[in-house]
């Protein structure tokens, strides 16, 4: 199994746990989109409570790849998949955040 796959079953894994309800496929995608940053222990995770990560999550991610436009509901998006995942989890994985977004925004075709 590549480290790769081996990922996607823990993120698989966090996905029921938490019970997101996240499609597979679209975990895999963004997975695989989010390119390197997803094996390094840092760049993998979010900091929901580091509020200049959050403006860079919305600048980059919703505003520059979802193509959304910036206004208080991206904030709204933000706080609620942080609450979805859980306040006291330490592992926020960037994968399930990215597509728990995707998801909220019904933007899955960016990735399918």
């Amino acid at each position: 199994m590549s480290k790769l796959d081996e990922l996607i079953s823990t993120y698989q894994s966090d996905n029921e746990s938490l019970g997101l309800g996240l499609d597979s496929e679209l975990v895999a995608a963004v997975a695989k989109g989010l390119g390197p940053s997803i094996y390094n222990d840092d760049s993998s995770r979010v900091s929901c409570s580091d509020q200049t990560e959050m403006d860079r999550v919305k600048t980059n991610f919703l505003i520059g790849k979802l193509g959304l436009t910036d206004g208080p509901e991206l904030d709204a998006a933000l706080k609620e998949v942080c609450e979805a995942m859980g306040s006291s989890n330490r592992n926020k994985y960037r994968t399930l955040f990215y597509a728990s977004l995707v998801k909220k925004f019904g933007k899955e075709s960016v990735y399918m």
